[in-house]
């Protein structure tokens, strides 16, 4: 068997059982790795297993699985951490859903992989914060560091608007998140398709202390699911 054949069986396997890391293991040379990072998604998990696993390091005992999702209730900003890094460029894809008409689905990218609120008030982050539908269904958020900063960009919601960009999040009802960044400082998030916000960051978090996603709760049950990383070139 040819070694590209080779490889594209390997990770053929690692899909099958729907946990990818990040990096490939063994001592292959980056003249190997770099291609298949770069057209091939570097992470994936649809959370179909028992318990959260290695990979993940969950800031509060709210985490857990339930039928093949990743939920919480209650965890009061103590997010469940990818211990895997993100790429300094990606494209992060997964659905949320939330159980209350209340909405406020959340979560962080390119945080430090293990930071959780130390009061009431999440102000202290160390990540971009995502928050659709935040504030009892009144806000949809992209903040930086902190989610009541001055520099947020914040969507009012219009109660009767049947638009995603604006409109209150739906109980039960799964959204499909996607947000990217490709030149290592513009953040764009899109909702079902739709563009919700784009955050051009003079100066923006990269590097050690800003590398990991974490999936994020204050109150109100929510789950996510089918998460795909795929690193981008700038």
């Amino acid at each position: 068997m040819s070694e590209r054949r080779q490889l594209r069986a390997w990770l053929g396997l690692l899909l099958a059982v729907g946990c990818v890391p990040l990096e490939p293991q063994g001592e292959a040379p980056e003249s190997q790795k770099a291609p298949l990072l770069r057209k091939l998604p570097a992470f994936r998990d649809d959370f179909e297993r028992a318990e959260l696993g290695p990979d993940w390091l969950a800031t509060s005992p709210a985490w857990k699985l339930e039928g093949g999702k990743l939920c919480a209730r209650g965890a009061r900003n103590h997010p469940a951490w990818l211990k895997h890094k993100l790429p300094l460029n990606a494209r992060i894809a997964f659905t949320a859903t939330s159980a209350s008409p209340e909405g406020d689905l959340k979560v962080e990218l390119w945080g430090d992989g293990q930071g959780f609120a130390k009061g009431t008030s999440y102000d202290d982050a160390t990540s971009y914060l995502f928050i659709y539908g935040g504030w009892q269904n009144r806000l949809h958020v992209l903040a930086r560091l902190d989610e009541h900063g001055k520099d947020r960009i914040a969507v009012p919601v219009d109660p009767e608007s049947q638009e995603l960009h604006n409109s209150k999040v739906v109980a039960g009802r799964p959204y499909r998140f996607v947000i990217e960044r490709r030149d290592g400082k513009t953040v764009q998030w899109w909702i079902d398709g739709h563009e919700l916000a784009k955050l051009q960051d003079p100066n923006p978090l990269t590097g050690e202390g800003h590398e990991h996603l974490g999936f994020n709760d204050w109150d109100v049950p929510v789950c996510f699911d089918a998460l795909e990383i795929v690193p981008l070139e700038p």
